[in-house]
């Protein structure tokens, strides 16, 4: 059974899903005017981890979610940099597309754009007009708050502690400060489509209620996005959905914010920081491991410190790199252990198994999953240290069975899904580069320390390793040789 925080209900709920075995699941995704921070990279993974656990669960998902290539924002950037707003959208849909790749997010199942689902927009809001939902004011249409009983409901506001903040700005005809935007009318320079209101271009909060129609029908099983959408946009869609439909999503999630020392992300404060920069200097699949070490509702740090050239360094994804490479040597470690066996066992599950996926049915849980897989590797190094592990059956099975299902709770959480030593060597080379650490003439330092050793002077090879762990470098000797890495 699987329990999810519904945030509508304010609790942990049982999920039931509309049809037994499947899930249906919408998530709003990225505005496209310019690269994806790591802002983005928290809930693009929070529900890519979602996917893939019901899919592990045997659920068949239709995952949906949208990009918005037509928005205010968007257009700005091309009035700014002299280019259409459908050409800034295109580039920026593209980068996000590599940055997701580079995150290890799947595509999802249907990703649609709003600009290729006017008609559908335009339906629903002919729709909410014929319910009395709806009022055309000087070319733009707006939705009538007042209509719609529930408003407010989502984010626990009534209407009237939401109309105390309310205004309407300067240029609007809407009847109340709550009334919000389906239709604008086209203003000179900017995209528009026709419609029967006259030429304009959809809200924002339209294109979801719309899109999710499209492909999941008048009622899905999860709506889910990001903590900041749960007011105005998520409250909006929910009144243009039920209004239009009578029904909308059964349950809704939202994953938490980025903290950044306490602080909001925001370009004023420049502490702006895309997935691409953070790709410059750390594996993005640490990224990852640092955005589900926390529970996917809770908000997650990401500090930015100063190193001793000025230069932006990142704590806490230093610090998630660290454990992502204790994490590889270990799988390093299971899989020569393994690899050496003549008649490798096939053990059943391990606890590691069962105990990850109890966490994972908790509301996905990917803290407690992650604290379980540190708690095995731990165990699994111990055994290994252990000279005499090859020679008890008992411990050959119980390695093998962490080995194998340490790569399913991988598969889940979208880490460790590279060959050990590709990401071990890549770490070390981005390592050696930041500390300018020479790896040629380590690798020199290495054939000396072996001829001093070979010669028995170990007084010499014990210099040599002192000189070497002074720079940074620790070297690890093996019945293959002297391996080393950055520390």
């Amino acid at each position: 059974m699987i329990r999810l925080h519904d945030t509508r209900a304010k609790k942990k709920v049982e999920f039931q899903p509309r049809e037994p075995g499947k899930v249906s699941l919408y998530v709003c995704g990225v505005t496209v005017y310019d690269f994806c921070h790591v802002g983005h990279a928290r809930t693009a993974v929070a529900f890519d981890v979602i996917v893939r656990h019901l899919r592990a669960r045997g659920f068949d998902v239709r995952y949906v979610r949208n990009i918005t290539d037509v928005d205010d924002k968007i257009i700005r950037k091309g009035l700014a940099e002299g280019r259409p707003a459908a050409e800034v959208a295109r580039i920026y849909a593209e980068a996000m597309a590599a940055d997701m790749d580079g995150l290890g997010v799947a595509v999802p199942d249907i990703e649609p754009r709003a600009t290729l689902h006017i008609a559908e927009m335009i339906d629903v809001i002919r729709r909410l007009e014929e319910r009395g939902l709806a009022y055309a004011a000087g070319g733009d249409v707006y939705y009538s708050v007042a209509g719609f009983p529930n408003y407010g409901r989502l984010s626990g506001q009534s209407p009237e502690e939401l109309q105390a903040g309310a205004r309407i700005e300067v240029g609007e005809h809407k009847k109340s400060p709550l009334d919000f935007a389906l239709w604008k009318a086209a203003k000179p320079g900017e995209p528009s489509w026709e419609s029967p209101w006259g030429p304009g271009r959809p809200g924002w909060h339209i294109e979801c209620s719309a899109m999710s129609h499209r492909y999941l029908g008048e009622s899905f099983d999860i709506h889910g996005g990001g903590s900041d959408l749960i007011f105005p946009h998520h409250e909006n869609e929910i009144a243009q959905s039920e209004g239009a439909f009578g029904a909308f999503a059964r349950y809704w999630m939202h994953s938490g914010m980025l903290n950044f020392g306490g602080e909001k992300m925001s370009k004023s404060l420049g502490n702006v920081v895309t997935i691409r920069r953070a790709a410059e200097t750390h594996d993005l699949e640490a990224l990852r491991l640092l955005l589900i070490s926390v529970h996917y509702r809770s908000p997650a740090a990401f500090n930015i410190a100063r190193d001793s050239a000025g230069q932006p360094a990142y704590p806490d994804l230093d610090e998630a790199e660290a454990r992502l490479d204790y994490f590889y040597r270990t799988l390093e470690r299971l899989d020569t252990f393994v690899g050496a066996l003549a008649n490798p066992p096939t053990p059943p599950s391990s606890d590691l198994a069962t105990r990850f996926v109890e966490s994972m049915d908790d509301d996905f849980n990917t803290a407690a999953g992650i604290g379980h897989l540190y708690d095995a590797f731990v165990m699994a190094n111990k055994l290994l240290d252990d000279p005499k592990v090859a020679s008890k059956p008992e411990r050959q099975s119980t390695l093998t069975a962490l080995r194998r299902d340490a790569r399913l709770v991988g598969a889940t959480l979208g880490i460790m899904r590279q060959p050990p030593a590709q990401f071990l060597n890549s770490r070390r080379a981005r390592q050696c580069v930041q500390r300018k650490i020479d790896p040629q003439a380590v690798e020199s330092s290495i054939a000396e320390r072996s001829a001093a050793r070979a010669a028995k002077n170990f007084q010499r090879a014990d210099e040599i390793r002192a000189a070497l762990k002074d720079r940074g470098v620790e070297l690890m000797d093996g019945p293959k040789g002297t391996t080393w890495r950055v520390v």
